[in-house]
């Protein structure tokens, strides 16, 4: 036993000088026990032997399948960042829940489901922050700064390199708590962090787990469930649901931006929050990329500057001074094709690629376009706008659930399996079976490649724009429309003429009609007949 265990602790060190790289995991998973023995399936109960509940049939601890299909040449190296194949560095077993149970160790009900036995649905609404009353805008503006200063109650994150993971003395690991606000910041810095190669040498940035390929709308989809599930459990309310900002109005006019909701813009720094928001008091983590890049360090949980943001406010780049327009919506959801080869931000005619905001809303690539999700951001100019840093400015929420929301219906409109979604060739971290970088436990794209309300608990509240009809089908309609007018009122006049012809007929006619007169002719013959008999 002894001898097994020295063994692991060996095969340990080695994969830790090799690679650069953290992660997040279960609080109960990362003792120095667990880190070694490869194996994060905690008991339900407590006791031991109850691995993922496995005593009440909740689930068992399995091992880990992860994606090993080809994928996309942005990512040319093999064994240097400890996302590939992920999360199989760090754990290569956990649990599998059976049925509508979920979580970490099985503890949890699906989205959209309570009770005892997960087997009560609820109603779980993503609506308009537009269309809520008062009260509620105010409840979800607090629940917001709630969860920006509540730990999460299960996950910690990793403060050291992997190869410092076991700290100085191999014995002490270098995690630490997260509130649950910046726990979703945090998450999607590091799927979209560079590779770190070493000292001296520079960070490969040509990788993203969650943006440029198909994962883009799976990831974030995930991300937001992750948050709204949190928030559920802190507000003690499984019916609790992420509003959304339909920024597909035009213009460039902000208009969550202000202190009730979002923040409104201070008068005293552009590009500041008021003073008058909460979220003016908030502070952004992840920021220091350079040092993160250059050292090889990671970003932790440490608060630094505030949110920056100066709607429509970058003159350098008239083009994303305004929001997208609401033709831009309709013109994407009319796209029949997921995502086209080489299923990274230079495909065209692809809903996946026009959704995140690298092609025209038509669906043609261009290098100089920034559409829809992209679009949106942008405007915001500032935290919001940069790609590592955006989830710390908290219109992001709403921002991409409005994005969810047009995914969701375009799965719906297009009827689309998870057959559309490519299998492999994708960048890598996005095929369809690859694990999403960096949640636990391990879910698949395609677990989220699914229509939300029938099979992940939640649905929207959305009232779609409608196409403008074009002058040549005006035309059209316009002569239609005269045709059938006309084709009416002349039926109108026909019955009125016959009607009249058939009653002036009708006077002349002798109170003996022609039936009368054959049956008497009938009789005549009759008679006649007879008589001769």
């Amino acid at each position: 036993m002894h001898s097994q265990s020295m063994w692991r602790l060996g095969l340990l060190l080695v994969a830790l000088c090799a690679t650069q790289t953290l992660a997040q995991f279960p609080r109960e998973c990362v003792s120095p026990e667990g880190l070694l023995s490869g194996q994060c399936c905690p008991s339900l109960s407590g006791a031991a032997g109850d691995e993922c509940g496995s005593s009440t049939g909740r689930g068992q601890c399995v091992t880990i399948a992860a994606d090993n299909r080809r994928h996309g040449p942005q990512y040319p190296y093999a064994g240097r960042d400890d996302r590939e194949r992920w999360p199989l560095r760090f754990f290569n077993r956990s649990c599998q829940c059976n049925g509508n149970f979920t979580g970490y160790n099985c503890g949890r009900c699906r989205h959209g489901l309570t009770g005892p036995n997960c087997d009560q649905r609820i109603s779980v609404v993503r609506r308009n922050i537009m269309q809520m009353s008062t009260a509620e805008k105010q409840a979800f503006v607090s629940a917001l700064d709630q969860a920006k200063r509540t730990v999460h109650p299960d996950l910690v994150i990793c403060t050291r390199r992997y190869q410092e993971v076991l700290g100085p003395d191999g014995n002490t690991p270098q995690f630490e708590n997260i509130t649950i606000y910046n726990y979703f910041v945090w998450s999607h810095y590091y799927s979209v962090s560079k590779t770190f190669l070493g000292p001296g040498q520079a960070s490969f940035g040509g990788v993203d787990f969650s943006h440029e390929g198909p994962g883009f709308v799976t990831w974030h989809r995930f991300h937001l469930l992750q948050l709204e599930r949190d928030m559920q459990d802190m507000l003690g309310d499984p019916t609790f649901a992420l509003p959304y900002w339909n920024f597909a109005i035009g213009g460039s006019d902000c208009d969550i931006c202000t202190d009730d909701l979002l923040g409104a813009r201070s008068s005293f720094d552009m590009s500041s929050l008021s003073p008058n928001s909460v979220f003016s008091q908030w502070r952004v983590i992840c920021e220091s990329v350079d040092d993160y890049d250059t050292m090889g360090t990671v970003c932790n949980s440490t608060e630094t500057s505030p949110i920056r943001r100066n709607p429509a406010g970058n003159v350098a780049r008239p083009m994303v001074q305004r929001l997208p327009e609401p033709q831009d919506v309709l013109d994407c959801l009319e796209l029949n094709t997921f995502d086209t080869p080489p299923y990274y931000s230079t495909s065209s005619e692809s809903f996946r690629n026009t959704i995140e905001g690298y092609s025209a809303p038509q669906g043609m690539y261009d290098p100089v376009v920034r559409s829809l999700h992209n679009l949106a951001h942008l405007f915001l100019n500032g935290t919001g706008g940069q790609t590592h840093l955006s989830p710390n400015d908290p219109i992001f929420v709403l921002l991409h659930t409005f994005t969810d929301a047009i995914f969701d219906e375009w799965l719906s409109r297009h009827q689309a399996g998870e057959l559309v979604y490519p299998e492999e060739n994708a960048p890598i971290g996005h095929n369809r079976r690859a694990n999403m970088v960096p949640f636990w436990p391990p879910v698949t794209n395609a677990e989220m490649f699914l229509p939300a309300p029938d099979n992940l608990g939640y649905s929207y509240e959305v009232q779609w724009p409608t196409r403008a009809y074009t002058l040549s089908e005006i035309i059209t309609i316009a002569i239609v429309a005269a045709v059938l007018v006309v084709a009416v009122v002349g039926g109108v006049i026909a019955c009125a003429v016959r009607a009249r012809s058939y009653r002036s007929a009708e006077a002349l006619e002798p109170l003996l009609g022609e039936t009368f007169r054959r049956y008497s002719e009938d009789d005549r013959r009759l008679d006649k007949s007879q008589s001769v008999v």
